[in-house]
């Protein structure tokens, strides 16, 4: 008898697989996460991230990003998409045996979210705030924020962790930048994510002495007030040699 005769798929308990998203941007100088308000049991009224089943006929690539959509109403976004990890504690959902597998997404100062599916709500909410913990350096963290559904805590905790490295070893740093960008305003990229304050001139120069960092753009703007700054892009390179290592 043959491996696959021997097989018989009702000895095997079924469970379900959904994915999550940590959804990450820069807002007003803030490391922020998408978080959404569940609207539904288990856990109504708690903090999420957004996510949900995936279904039969749908890759996993492609269920993260119509939750995205259908949650927060953000479609169509030029974000950066990355397999997170995977959660499988067996009791990590009431309801049935779930296997999530996480999704981390980057992107530029994104609009507001729209709220759908069993979302009550969904809203930025800067990382320091509800897993103040990552920043201990934080001010004026905002106080009563309902508790996390889930293993959400732990799942968004690790999505910044992996932000924090990546920003160390790859030119991540600039998905959170439009596509033409100053050096300070990338390093407030690394201040916001790493929750740390860098030297302007140290900074500068090792952005512009890494090879294949960025590159002139060709002009100059004064969004930022004062003198006029040079304008970046992002080069080629995917991974930066030096690396833009974390202070301790």
């Amino acid at each position: 008898m043959t491996e696959s005769e021997l097989y018989d798929p009702a000895r095997f308990p079924a469970f379900a697989v959904t994915v999550d998203l940590v959804v990450l941007t820069v807002r007003d100088s803030r490391l922020s996460a998408l978080l959404i308000r569940r609207g539904e049991e288990p856990y109504a009224g708690r903090t999420a991230l957004p996510g949900g089943f995936v279904r039969p006929a749908e890759s996993l690539g492609q269920a993260a990003r119509r939750e995205l959509a259908e949650e927060t109403g953000l479609a169509d976004l030029p974000v950066h998409l990355e397999q997170l990890a995977t959660y499988g504690t067996v009791d990590r959902d009431p309801r049935m045996r779930v296997v999530s597998v996480a999704y981390l997404a980057l992107a530029p100062d994104l609009p507001a979210p729209t709220a759908g599916g069993d979302a009550a709500d969904a809203h930025w909410v800067a990382v320091a705030d509800v897993l103040p913990e990552l920043f201990p350096a934080a001010q004026n963290r905002a106080e009563g924020h309902p508790p996390f559904a889930f293993d959400h805590a732990r799942i968004l905790a690790d999505g910044v962790e992996r932000a924090r490295a990546k920003l160390e070893y790859t030119p991540l740093a600039a998905a959170f930048c439009p596509p033409e960008f100053t050096v300070g305003e990338l390093r407030r990229v690394y201040e916001a994510v790493w929750g740390v304050t860098l030297d302007p001139r140290n900074f500068h120069r090792k952005v512009t002495g890494t090879p294949g960092y960025v590159r002139p753009a060709g002009g100059t703007t004064t969004r930022q007030g004062g003198r006029p700054a040079q304008l970046f892009t992002r080069g080629d390179v995917t991974l930066l040699n030096p690396p833009m290592l974390r202070p301790a």
